[in-house]
């Protein structure tokens, strides 16, 4: 009664058990290795020793035994199963880890499906260009506080999040035989022997509609750089494949042609090159088996489709890059396709084909986003409004409240740890940093960062590991964070994250964040009443890096860009502010250091060039913004950077 349970007692306390339940069991196994010792050495006293006769009869024996034995021929045994989990990365070769995490073959396993590692690596880069144009559109405003949301910056499809996840800093793992995917030989037009048929192939099976949409999504990716049509598939295919969302993203998506029937299919091979009409088939079909000219469409059609237009289709397949035909296919090889993407052929042989991207239509649908143009009905870029899921796209509705709570850091501060996440995160104690071994530990210190009013278990599991089912993350979560915990009070001896009503969030009292201050700077460039220089000069110093620079986690993007618009928004302020050309224009220079994709600030910069007479200057910035858009992989849109004069910005002072 005098000295109740504390942490400290009860780890005694349980620490004295476990050595006296070893004790015993030592105990024991050493007085049964004692009795077994003491009755093989009496057995050994009293045993006969054979006489000579049985000696010589026992050795003959031995030697018959032995090479009878040493011609047989013994059967490996079986390779073990693996079971295939949502949302991990599969590598050949590897063994399968204990948390269902699974390593089958060369590709990603999502919730809806599974996709080859070359699709996955496209989808990722897909959506860095979301982003990147969406930094290229924004157009700089005055600062508004931590809270505004922009509709732009909702963030990217669940799958698409699972999809990043895997990828992150993993190793490309061998490519396997016959995975049909963007580049691979599926695409690439083979002979009859390769990975799919010339001439064609019908898919069947529970995974046929499945396979039809990987199809769909594997082509649309790979030829989403190039103008010409990559997929050309009739409207109740379409219907069929992407369900209520086919008629409003079917007009979205680059490289997609939507047509009512099998004959209207021939326009789309009717181009420059010979051949690509019907009249030209037996150019086309040298050129096919030469490789010359470019692969035509891939084409995605129903049985009937087939049965009405047989010869028309016979033709096309000659220029496509692939036929595929939902249903059997007499004139060609039928596939049957399972759930997973395993193909047999449905022939005398049955045997096993390439193993296809299989996606649901939800999963389809996720993925097709990312490429797909920007649906014209929704509000521009850079207006505010709410998010779809505030938690993960920038600061919650609390975050007004709990900000106020949460002092900044100034000279005489007392406390210890310092947690730096603008740049390279780093935790830092007295100044040297502290080492985080999990990389999950630090996901959930920048999380918790970013999310002041703190994170519920379904938040941070859903941030860390999207697309893995969150039954099997709970406990890895408490895993993280004891760990985490454990080595902050080894270091530091305070408790840095707080755990009340199932939220987690970072003890103000006993760390500073820089990005807290950042956003302290924001908020008082908004609420002063007089605003000046000295107000946005405070948020431009308050901002040394972008959010975890270099960091490529799901979850990031949108408070990445949210935060760094703020940055945008106060260089955008002092140049328009300032009466001198060239401060204003060292100021937008300055903004473009930070985001060197936006089109704004480089149409500012132009004209504010242009107003100092330096054409030379404003030429070459043109010239480099639109190299570095092309490297990205996107055009520049704004014309007013080919033609921007003074007039365009009275704002910007002349000398």
């Amino acid at each position: 009664m005098q000295n109740p349970l504390t942490e400290q007692t009860l780890t005694a306390a349980l620490t004295i058990a476990a050595w006296l339940v070893w004790l015993l069991l030592a105990y024991t196994v050493t007085i049964r290795v004692l009795t077994r010792l003491i009755a093989t050495v009496s057995w050994l006293r009293h045993m006969p020793l054979p006489t000579p006769w049985q000696a010589t009869a026992g050795g003959i024996a031995g030697a018959a035994v032995l090479g009878v034995s040493s011609h047989a021929i013994t059967a490996p045994p079986p390779p073990p199963t693996q079971p295939v989990a949502a949302g991990t990365l599969d590598e050949a070769g590897k063994p399968t880890p204990p948390d269902g995490d699974v390593l089958a073959d060369a590709g990603i396993s999502v919730a809806g499906g599974w996709l080859p590692r070359e699709t996955a690596e496209q989808v990722s880069a897909a959506a860095s260009l979301v982003w990147l144009r969406r930094r290229r559109s924004y157009r700089p405003r005055p600062p508004g506080p931590p809270s505004r949301e922009d509709t732009d910056l909702a963030p990217l499809p669940p799958t698409v999040a699972a999809v990043q996840a895997a990828l992150a800093d993993s190793t490309p793992p061998p490519s396997e035989p016959g995975a049909a995917s963007a580049g691979s030989p599926l695409l690439d037009r083979p002979t009859v022997g390769g990975a799919f048929p010339q001439a064609g192939v019908g898919l069947t099976g529970l995974g046929a509609q499945d396979a039809a949409r990987g199809l769909l999504v594997t082509s649309l990716l790979a030829g989403r750089h190039h103008p010409a049509v990559s997929v050309v598939v009739t409207r109740p295919v379409l219907d069929r494949l992407l369900g209520p969302t086919a008629d409003t993203l079917g007009r979205r998506l680059p490289g997609l042609a939507v047509i009512e029937n099998l004959g209207q299919a021939a326009g789309f091979f009717s181009g420059d090159h010979p051949g690509h009409g019907l009249g030209g088939r037996d150019q086309a079909q040298r050129d096919a088996q030469e490789g010359n000219g470019p692969p035509g469409p891939i084409l995605i059609f129903d049985a009937a489709s087939v049965t009405d237009s047989a010869d028309a289709l016979a033709i096309l397949a000659i220029t496509s890059a692939a036929v595929a035909v939902l249903g059997r296919w007499p004139a060609g090889q039928t596939w049957q396709v399972d759930p997973s993407g395993r193909t047999h052929h449905q022939d005398h042989s049955g045997s096993a084909g390439p193993r296809m991207c299989v996606l649901t239509q939800v999963t389809a649908t996720d993925l097709l986003t990312v490429i797909a143009h920007p649906d014209t009905a929704s509000p521009g870029p850079g207006t505010s409004g709410p998010s779809r899921t505030p938690a993960l796209a920038g600061r919650s509705p609390q975050w007004e409240a709990t900000a106020q709570d949460h002092p900044v850091r100034t000279s005489n501060d007392k406390r210890r740890l310092h947690l730096r996440v603008l740049g390279e995160p780093t935790l830092l104690l007295d100044g040297q940093p502290v080492e985080i071994r999990r990389t999950a530990a630090l996901q959930v210190l920048v999380f918790l960062a970013a999310h002041p009013d703190g994170a519920d278990t379904r938040q941070l599991t859903d941030a860390i590991w999207p697309g893995l089912p969150r039954r099997s993350l709970t406990g890895r979560l408490y895993t993280t964070l004891s760990d985490l915990r454990a080595t902050i009070r080894s270091t530091a001896g305070v408790t840095l994250i707080e755990h009340s009503d199932d939220r987690y969030r970072l003890d103000s009292t006993g760390v500073t964040v820089d990005l807290w201050h950042f956003d302290h700077a924001v908020r008082d460039a908004t609420t002063t009443l007089a605003t000046d220089a000295t107000t946005w000069e405070a948020v431009i110093g308050a901002y040394p890096a972008d959010l975890a620079a270099r960091r490529t986690w799901p979850w990031l993007d949108p408070i990445r860009e949210t935060t760094r618009r703020h940055a945008i928004n106060a260089h955008a302020a002092l140049a328009s502010t300032s009466t001198d050309a060239r401060e204003a224009l060292a100021w937008l220079q300055a903004g473009i250091r930070i985001d060197p994709y936006n089109a704004d600030l480089h149409t500012r910069a132009v004209a504010a060039l242009i107003t100092l007479g330096d054409h030379d200057a404003a030429e070459y910035l043109r010239k480099d913004y639109a190299r570095r858009l092309a490297a990205a992989g996107i055009l520049p849109t704004n014309t007013a950077l080919t033609t921007a004069t003074p007039m365009d910005h009275p704002a910007i002072p002349t000398p």
